[in-house]
């Protein structure tokens, strides 16, 4: 990858443009446009049944698929999946999403802000809350950072449309920092990396496993990780607003909420089957790594109540339209409040947040 290719200084309103040209081109002709009865705000009582046979859904959400047969899920699954996207990355969800091959999706709460920025029309339907921080700051190797307050006049890897963004803008708004303080370099996270590596980038807020991997390759160097109390609150379900319409994939996203749950409490209580099935065969990392992560985890969470939830996810609209990167919101607008509670039902009280 060209240096020019990777060094863009985000601009005001650049709405996803750190996702490639391709996404680009699509997601420019989505601008709001009059809806069609598919894409309306999702009304009506939420159907109770089983989904009627032959319901389909293509489901972005890699870690309950890998789930769903070692926690004996399976079974509960009362439609067909069609196909199991390996996508994760908000930019590309969205894209999904607008192409209609991707039904449900699991991200942080920043790609539904940006999807409404640009008149997608998508809800979330399930709610996880992460009480402690998720991203370590990797710095790029023989960096001189130390902390945060060292970012000043840095290159920051940035992420408009994913939760690394808000991680980012979060952590300089702590640090009393300013935007203009630092140069944020526009870039889908997968390309952190390679920044990083190749120090066109000073710094970039990496998760797991991805930094524990970087760490061990490039920590000889003079790379390391920083961590700070910032935290990314939320992980969601959502789906495209023809979706919610749909009485049949309605109620088939209704029935996928409890096992998305259970896979993940399942997941909690039996580390060592998911450090191999996840961590090893899947992400590559040796069992002694996927120990060590895990064990830098919390046990999930799952809010019994969404008042929390919207209240975090305003705040962060709120400071990404400071920056010029949204226009103001109302996020209570991007909550589909009749599966409020359908995750926190399906387990244990240990998992359920209350407050």
């Amino acid at each position: 990858m060209a240096p020019q290719d990777i060094h863009r200084t985000v601009g005001r309103r650049s709405f996803l443009a750190l996702a490639g040209g391709t996404l680009i081109g699509t997601l420019a002709a989505c601008s709001p446009q009059a809806k069609t009865a598919a894409s309306a705000e999702p009304t009506g009582k939420l159907p109770s049944g089983a989904p009627p046979p032959g319901t389909k859904l293509s489901i972005a959400v890699r870690t309950t698929r890998l789930q769903l047969k070692p926690a004996g899920l399976e079974k509960d699954l009362s439609f067909e999946v069609s196909q199991w996207p390996n996508l994760n990355a908000g930019p590309d969800i969205i894209q999904g999403f607008r192409a209609h091959s991707i039904d449900l999706a699991v991200n942080a709460g920043i790609p539904p802000i940006q999807a409404h920025a640009i008149g997608v029309g998508a809800k979330i339907v399930a709610v996880q809350v992460r009480n402690h921080p998720s991203y370590v700051f990797a710095t790029a190797p023989g960096s001189d950072i130390t902390s945060v307050a060292d970012f000043r006049g840095k290159k920051i890897g940035f992420s408009q449309g994913q939760a690394q963004g808000v991680v980012v803008l979060r952590a300089l708004k702590q640090a009393g920092l300013a935007n203009d303080d630092v140069e944020l370099v526009a870039l889908p996270s997968t390309q952190f990396l390679t920044a990083l590596q190749s120090k066109q980038v000073d710094v970039a807020p990496l998760g797991e496993p991805t930094v524990t991997k970087y760490l061990a390759q490039y920590g000889k160097d003079g790379a390391r990780g920083l961590k700070t109390d910032v935290v990314d609150l939320l992980t969601v379900l959502w789906a495209p607003n023809e979706v919610l319409n749909d009485p049949a994939k309605a109620a088939a996203v209704r029935g996928f909420i409890p096992l998305w749950a259970r896979g993940l409490t399942w997941a909690w209580e039996n580390s060592d089957e998911w450090i191999d099935t996840y961590y090893v065969k899947d992400q590559g990392v040796s069992v002694e790594d996927g120990k060590r992560i895990v064990a830098s985890l919390h046990k999930p969470q799952f809010p019994t109540n969404w008042d929390k939830a919207i209240a975090w996810e305003q705040e962060t609209a709120d400071l990404m339209a400071e920056g010029g990167f949204v226009p103001k919101q109302d996020v209570a607008e991007l909550f589909d409040r009749r599966f409020e509670g359908l995750a926190a039902e399906a387990v244990a009280a240990q998992y359920r947040e209350t407050s």
